[in-house]
């Protein structure tokens, strides 16, 4: 049954060599990796309004008419991210070429600025993966809760549920969740755009009315507007550019060519990203939309372009729910692949790099869900409270990014024409144009850098500390990672190490609990080895001492049976001291510990058993020179005669199908 609903919620297996049918098309690709920093437009207009209402103060009614003039500077803002915005596209275009197999910043820096600058980088990346699932979540059941109040005591637990429902997705494969994603990602684009024409043409007919009935956020102290408001609006608004470098993390993941491919679609996903999000802050400015915590600015534009009632107005809503829902799905798609990157350089768990059944890095795709549900339960689902700690990850790969390419194009300019020299992640060739490419990725850096200290300083107290001190952290648990790798390797190397090639004595010791069917299994088991054997039972229970002599004798009637004391009803630790205490006799021999396990046809049946053998075998692997066998004694569903179900031992159902095999053979010669 289990596999059963693993497969009705996963899919059937995928053989290895069906992974280069997994790759993607460039649509499906911007649905699955653009959807980010597309969803991105939906919240980063509001964050902008949201930083200079402080200055503004009053409630929704005056809030345009008294400071309008410094809520309009989101326009201006939105204009500088937006020339970021193409400057980072272009150095990560040039990233995509030079680096073809992915890995995005972190390749870059491995290559070019060495081992920490590289972990940096994908410290800052993971972060603001689960960071990215957190906050498109969050900000996508607002939306929905800003079209049904009443479920605002749930957010949590919607956003939670969301989040378990796409990692069932994306665990059943890129391919396929790509596909079912592109939906709700191309339904948003063309809302949105629908939505901008409709209240355009309005605008430009004088029959755009404003926003009314929103309740405004207040702060309690206004604040004067200085350079350093502006460049806290400036700094939340640039949150429109996470998910840009996750196309360069996942060129893998398209079709050949794949470079090619995975540039093309960062180029339109930048050339639909610029125009919607300068689209939208044009139009909140038109219809004076307020930051508030009851409707977002999205919710405020359709209802004033459409009118509260209009089925358009809910489509917008639904449109907008979704790609922020699915937004998460980027994240989905690079996370794993960063993990494994880094997993398999020995800075993460060596297990992130396995592929599941579908083909994915299922590990990574689990422990990205368990983060991001965690963070979205202690930050109660709040976009507010996220988006401080959002986007100085971002900006530091950025940043580590385009220094690393930097770097990289100084090589490239030392190569004569036609000569290629070999790098340690990808093979470097001569680039006429090299200066300008190096050119743009300074820009890119400084450009970057500066949004990045902005950022820390303005957000250092609403939360950015936290990832302040958490890279670091990050940084120092993957380089204790490493030297734990590298200390198992050292200690498994045979370099220098004589191999001890001289046999030694065994001691085989077997378990008893009680004296039946699966104990005489375990002894017939423990003859074939032909090494000197006795039975041990731990007198956890002292009135069954007796019973199991008594069964031993006339049922076994061989061997050694030794009852160990066990005044406080252990198993392990009277186990362990018996075992330290036979190894006195042969200091340099081995004990072979043999215990039987029963083993059921069902979960729920094994689970009404002890199976104390799998805590026994754990408490004893860490013992020099003792060796665990775990004997299972399989007890099966069967019919009888009746057509009633029974219990029937491996041995009776051999047994059973031995007699039946003699009896058509003495049926036959009759």
């Amino acid at each position: 049954m289990a596999v059963n609903i693993k497969q009705a919620l996963l899919g059937r297996r995928l053989d290895t060599e069906a992974l280069a049918d997994q790759a993607i098309s460039k649509p499906v690709g911007l649905a699955v990796f653009a959807s980010d920093a597309l969803s991105s437009t939906a919240y980063a207009t509001e964050e902008i309004l949201v930083i200079l209402a402080a200055a503004v103060g009053g409630g929704a009614a005056t809030m345009w008419t008294t400071g309008g003039t410094i809520l309009g500077l989101s326009a201006p803002i939105a204009l500088a991210i937006a020339v970021l915005l193409v400057i980072v596209t272009i150095s990560y275009r040039q990233t995509i070429y030079a680096y073809p197999n992915g890995g995005g910043a972190y390749i870059v820096a491995r290559d070019n600025l060495g081992e920490i600058p590289a972990l940096i980088a994908g410290a800052a990346l993971l972060t603001d993966y689960i960071l990215t699932v957190a906050v498109s979540i969050s900000s996508g059941v607002a939306q929905i809760i800003s079209a049904f109040p009443a479920l605002l005591p749930y957010k949590v637990e919607i956003a939670v549920g969301v989040i378990l429902l796409i990692t069932v997705v994306n665990l059943r494969g890129v391919k396929e969740a790509g596909r079912l994603f592109a939906i709700p990602t191309y339904f948003f684009l063309g809302m949105m755009f629908l939505t901008l024409g409709v209240g355009l043409i309005r605008a430009l007919t004088g029959n755009l009315p404003t926003v009314t009935e929103v309740e405004a956020i207040h702060h309690a102290v206004v604040e004067p507007l200085t350079i350093f408001l502006v460049l806290r609006a400036f700094s939340s608004g640039c949150t429109a550019l996470t998910g840009v470098e996750a196309i360069s993390n996942g060129i893998t993941a398209f079709k050949e060519p794949r470079s090619r491919n995975a540039a093309t679609t960062l180029v339109v996903m930048t050339s639909i990203l610029i125009p919607l999000f300068l689209g939208i802050t044009f139009m909140a400015n038109q219809i004076h939309a307020v930051p508030s915590h009851v409707e977002t600015v999205i919710s405020q534009i359709g209802r004033t372009v459409y009118g509260g009632g209009n089925p358009l107005y809910y489509l917008v809503l639904a449109a907008t729910a979704l790609i922020l829902l699915m937004a998460a799905n980027t994240s989905y798609a690079g996370f794993p692949r960063l993990a494994a990157l880094q997993a398999a350089d020995g800075y993460l768990p060596r297990q992130l790099t396995h592929r599941g059944g579908r083909l994915v890095f299922s590990w990574g795709i689990v422990a990205l869900a368990s983060l991001a549900s965690l963070l979205v339960i202690l930050m109660n689902a709040s976009v507010t409270a996220l988006i401080p700690l959002y986007a100085i990850g971002v900006f530091l790969s950025f940043t580590i990014s385009q220094t690393g390419m930097a770097v990289h194009l100084r090589k490239v300019g030392k190569l004569k024409p036609g000569e290629v020299h070999q790098g340690l992640e990808a093979s470097i060739n001569h680039d006429k144009r090299w200066r300008l490419k190096l050119v743009i990725s300074i820009v890119g850096a400084i450009s970057t850098f500066v949004v990045m200290i902005v950022f820390a300083v303005t957000k250092f107290t609403s939360g950015a500390w936290f990832v302040v001190l958490l890279i670091p952290a990050m940084v120092a648990i993957f380089l204790r990672i490493n030297r734990h790798y590298q200390e198992v390797a050292h200690a498994l190397s045979l370099q220098g190490v004589p191999v001890d090639t001289e046999i030694r004595p065994v001691q085989t010791l077997i378990l008893v609990d009680d004296v039946h069917a699966e104990t005489v299994r375990l002894v017939n088991f423990a003859k074939s080895l032909n090494h000197p054997w006795r039975a041990v039972h731990i007198a956890a229970n002292p009135d069954k001492v007796e019973t199991v002599k008594a069964k031993w004798k006339s049922r076994i009637g061989e061997g050694e049976l030794v009852i160990i004391p066990s005044p406080f009803r252990q198993l392990a630790e009277p186990l362990h001291n018996y075992i330290e205490q036979v190894r006195t006799e042969q200091p340099d021999g081995f004990i072979h510990v043999i215990m039987g396990h029963l083993v059921m046809d069902t979960y729920w049946e094994q689970g009404l058993h002890h199976n104390s053998a799998y805590l026994l075998n754990l408490a004893l692997t860490g013992m020099d020179r003792v060796v665990v066998t775990m004997v299972p004694y399989q007890i099966h569903h069967e019919q009888d005669d009746d057509g009633k179900k029974i219990l029937v031992t491996q041995d009776e159902k051999r047994a059973q199908e031995a007699a039946k095999a003699a009896a058509e053979a003495e049926a036959q010669d009759s």
